[in-house]
């Protein structure tokens, strides 16, 4: 038989049985004067083998060591393998889905996530408290809110060994006073009206010790005491880059705020 009708047979493609040859999975039978393959039934026997194991999730490098014999690794040795795989595999959904159902649990009836999700369902709580300050602003949300929703979703996601004290120690601070989101986002308004001010506006002093004041004792022992503040352009790296972010007179207030931190912690 031909090689379309051996394709056939077998219900895959040509285009398949040439690549098995290519790669050595199935022997390549001579071909006739008139320059065709002529296949037989073994083909159509070895072909069919060949697709069983594919269709039970074996590689086609696993299939050859199958197909080989003398490779030193039998059917039940690879089929244990891989059943140990899928186990692993169906852990992992379980745990993506439980992650998924608690997505959604935060949610809630309004059938909407923030824009930074998917976060932490501790991340999650924080922001709905914001989102619930924001909604009693006469006015617009700051910009620095939005921006600082950003960053503590980068920092969950980035946090080394997922390390998430800090956020969450902040999260139980708002929420332990009732009245800290409120001062939060005052904060916010006065880092978004530094905006177009100068570096040595007054300002930039009051600004940055209302970020101190704010911080909760707990979420100052969580961060830690900061290493040097710097100056923008001179902190490198990550810091470097956040204050890149800001304006001139704003990454002056988030350094002097960064030293008075520094200070209360000694």
């Amino acid at each position: 038989m031909r090689i379309g009708e051996l394709a056939g047979i077998v219900g895959i493609t040509t285009r398949a049985v040439r690549h098995y040859h290519r790669i050595g999975l199935l022997p390549e039978p001579p071909r006739q004067p008139n320059g065709y393959r002529e296949y037989a039934l073994r083909d159509a026997v070895e072909l069919a083998r060949i697709r069983r194991l594919t269709e039970l999730g074996l590689s086609l490098d696993e299939v050859r060591d199958v197909l080989a014999g003398d490779a030193g690794r039998d059917l039940v040795e690879i089929l244990t393998e891989l059943d140990a795989d899928l186990a692993r595999q169906e852990d992992a959904i379980r745990r993506r889905r439980a992650r998924l159902g608690r997505l959604l649990e935060q949610a809630g009836p309004t059938g909407r996530l923030p824009a930074e999700a998917p976060v932490s369902p501790e991340l999650g709580a924080l922001f709905d408290d914001m989102a619930r300050a924001a909604a009693r602003l006469p006015g617009p949300e700051p910009a620095m809110a939005a921006r600082e929703r950003e960053l503590l979703a980068l920092l969950e996601t980035a946090a080394p060994g997922g390390d998430h004290g800090p956020l969450h120690a902040m999260g139980r601070g708002f929420r332990d006073d009732p009245d800290a989101m409120r001062r939060a986002y005052e904060v916010y308004a006065r880092l978004d009206d530094l905006a177009e001010a100068a570096e040595d506006d007054p300002r930039v002093e009051e600004t940055a010790r209302a970020v101190v004041d704010i911080l909760p004792d707990e979420v100052v022992r969580a961060l830690g005491v900061p290493g040097d503040a710097e100056a923008p352009g001179e902190a490198g790296g990550f810091m470097d880059a956040l204050l890149a972010e800001f304006a001139p007179a704003q990454a002056a207030a988030v350094c002097r705020a960064i030293e008075l931190l520094e200070e209360r912690a000694r």
